[in-house]
C-alpha cells in the first residue's frame, strides 16, 4: 500500500525578480495572462527534492533520479505544498499553491549511479557574443557551454535561504544542493542566446555523485529539440553537468524559449 510522506511546505520566494528573464517580472508576466512573476521553475524543483533527500538522505545525492513537469505557476509569498507517496520504492511528488496542482514527479534511489563516459559530452565555450535568439541558436544537435559558476561560502548560505531548505544536511556536510545544477542547466540557455520572456517546463535529473558546497558548475549540454507546440517555441537539451571536472549529473531539460504571446509579437 502506498504510504504519504509528511507535507513539506514552503512560502515561496521569487529569487529573478530582477533577473533578465522578465517572466518573472510582475507586470510582464501579467501581460502572458499570469497573475503576477513566476517563481523559477528551477527553484520549484528544488522545494521538491526536499522529500527525496528526507527519504534517503545523502544516498540520493551520491545516485539519486528525479524528474518533474510545471503545470501552474507558484507565485511569490505564497504557500507551497510538496506531497510524496511512496510505491515500490520511487516517491510520487506534487506541489500545490492557491487550491491547484503546480507541478508532478518522481524520485527514487538506484541501487548505484549510472556509468557515463565524460567523453561523450562535449565541452565547449559558450558564444562569444550573445545574439537575440532565433533558430539557428539552439539548432537540433548543437554543443552548447556554459560561464562556470560557483556558490562558495555566503553565496551558498544565501541559496539555501532562498529556497527555504530547511535541510542541515547541506551546512553540516558542506554538501552543494541539487537545485543548483538545475540552475547551471538555465545557464545553457541564457549564456549562449539573448532571450525574451521564457518559461522552465520539465526537467529530468540523474545524480552521479555529491556536490561540494562551492564547487565550480559548468555543464556541457547538446541540443535534442527544438519544435514548435501549441505557438511556443520548445528547446529540449541533454547535458552532462560537471564539477571541478568530475561529472555530477546527467540532465535533460525542456524550456519553452519563446512562448506563443513573444511569437506573435
Amino acid at each position: 500500500m502506498p504510504s504519504r510522506l509528511e507535507t513539506y511546505s514552503v512560502s515561496a520566494y521569487n529569487t529573478s525578480k530582477q533577473s533578465e528573464n522578465k517572466i518573472h517580472d510582475d507586470a510582464v508576466a501579467r501581460r502572458f495572462g499570469f497573475s503576477g512573476g513566476l517563481v523559477p521553475g528551477v527553484d520549484v524543483f528544488a522545494y521538491m527534492i526536499h522529500l527525496p533527500v528526507a527519504t534517503w538522505g545523502r544516498a540520493f545525492l551520491e545516485r539519486g533520479l528525479i524528474e518533474a513537469r510545471f503545470v501552474k505557476p507558484v507565485y511569490d509569498g505564497e504557500i507551497a505544498d510538496v506531497t510524496a507517496e511512496a510505491t515500490n520504492g520511487a516517491l510520487s511528488i506534487e506541489v500545490r499553491s492557491r487550491g491547484q496542482l503546480c507541478a508532478t514527479g518522481r524520485a527514487s534511489l538506484p541501487a548505484s549511479a549510472a556509468s557515463l563516459s565524460i567523453a561523450d559530452f562535449r565541452e565547449t565555450a559558450p558564444v562569444a557574443e550573445r545574439k537575440p535568439v532565433n533558430a539557428a541558436s539552439y539548432e537540433i544537435g548543437k554543443w552548447l557551454g556554459t560561464v562556470p559558476r560557483a556558490w562558495a561560502g555566503d553565496a551558498a548560505k544565501e541559496y539555501l535561504t532562498d529556497i527555504r531548505e530547511s535541510d542541515a544536511i547541506y551546512a553540516r556536510e558542506r554538501l552543494g544542493h541539487p537545485g543548483l545544477i538545475q540552475r547551471v542547466m538555465n545557464k545553457v540557455l541564457v549564456d549562449n542566446a539573448i532571450l525574451g520572456p521564457w518559461i522552465h517546463v520539465g526537467s529530468r535529473m540523474q545524480l552521479l555523485a555529491a556536490a561540494r558546497s562551492g564547487d565550480e558548475l559548468t555543464a556541457r549540454a547538446r541540443v535534442t529539440g527544438n519544435y514548435e507546440k501549441k505557438g511556443h517555441r520548445f528547446v529540449e537539451l541533454d547535458a552532462l553537468v560537471v564539477a571541478n571536472g568530475t561529472p555530477v549529473a546527467h540532465c535533460q531539460h525542456i524550456a519553452i524559449y519563446q512562448p506563443r504571446e513573444q511569437a506573435a509579437a
